[in-house]
């Protein structure tokens, strides 16, 4: 699954939001599914790892000129989930960059 955010913010403001909120993560996730654990690799990269129903799926926010990308591998299994999982995605990443 791949999420692109347009914005129009500049990269160290999106960082800090990004910084600020990356707890916040784990609510992109429907109640009590995931637990998610982030990480910082880098200044343009933030490594996520969601913990659902036994099975690790890796995935990351990458941030870019202009916009965010937002990518998690879904095993088959979680694929029933990949719209709703985007839908998700795209509204609280959007409220995450939101002023």
């Amino acid at each position: 699954m791949r999420v692109t955010l347009p914005h129009d913010l500049p990269r160290e403001e999106v960082r800090r939001r990004l910084h600020d909120h990356a707890h916040e993560i784990g609510e992109f996730f429907p109640p009590g599914l995931a637990k998610v654990t982030t990480a910082w690799r880098g200044e343009d990269r933030l490594d996520i790892a969601a913990e659902v129903m036994g099975m690790t799926i890796p995935g990351g926010v990458d941030i870019g000129e202009g916009h965010v990308v937002i990518e998690m591998d879904l095993p088959m299994l979680l694929s029933v989930m990949k719209g709703p999982l985007e839908a998700a995605v795209k509204k609280e990443g959007q409220r995450l960059l939101a002023p």
